[in-house]
């Protein structure tokens, strides 16, 4: 089977088991600080360390008068409290000298490929956190790939298993289906934290095992 079409009959049977999530309208800058914080953590984490910069620094202006130690602190739960720290003020710095406030909303203007350029070329700010940004704030379609969702594509044969998450962007792109990027990525990763965990998986559960690389040899 091809892969574009494995793909689409996996976003359908999906679909069927966890329905078609919908946005929810973010504000794209909240939204892109929220992912910095989520990088190499976990959902609570994030947004425990998101909630505590908010509450003692309450606006993005704040934020970027703050002493960089002042964010490390607030956002330690986190982790990488250090780096997060300082790509949150690079940016929120860089922001303003370039654009002159602090917010995304010039983004709209932009085409796709213009604006994960335009985020990716500020420190610690990769492809999957520009992707999330532009999908979740914007409504692109395009597909981020998170660990989750690396993991189970390559158990599917979506992509390569020696395959990165940065190349994996770019392999996935082609193969969903259009309008799909966003269901498809949300019901990936909660198929991947109910059934296709990354140890101990539950195949007996999988409704998509015959789709399935990674079952098909712990079956042999």
């Amino acid at each position: 089977m091809h892969p574009k079409q494995k793909v689409r009959e996996v976003s359908d049977t999906l679909e069927k088991m966890f329905g078609v999530p919908k946005h929810d309208e973010v504000d794209p800058l909240d939204c892109l600080i929220r992912t910095i914080l989520s990088q190499n953590t976990n959902d609570v984490n994030r947004d425990k360390a998101y909630d505590n910069l908010r509450e003692r620094l309450p606006t993005w202006e704040d934020v970027l008068t703050a002493d960089v130690r002042e964010i490390e602190e607030e956002i330690r739960v986190g982790g990488l409290s250090n780096q997060k720290s300082k790509r949150i003020k690079n940016f929120l710095n860089q922001l303003k000298s370039e654009k002159g406030t602090l917010n995304l909303d010039f983004i709209n203007e932009l085409s796709t490929n213009e604006a994960v350029e335009f985020l990716c070329q500020h420190k610690g700010i990769g492809i999957k956190t520009a992707y999330v940004t532009l999908a979740f704030a914007f409504g692109r379609d395009i597909f981020p790939v998170d660990t989750h969702i690396l993991r189970i594509s390559k158990r599917l044969g979506f992509i390569p298993n020696n395959c990165t998450a940065e190349k994996a962007h770019e392999l996935m792109a082609p193969l969903i289906p259009q309008g799909k990027a966003f269901p498809f990525h949300i019901n990936l990763i909660t198929f991947g934290r109910k059934i296709c965990h990354a140890r101990n998986p539950k195949c007996s559960e999988c409704p998509i095992t015959d789709h399935c690389l990674y079952f098909k040899q712990i079956q042999k």
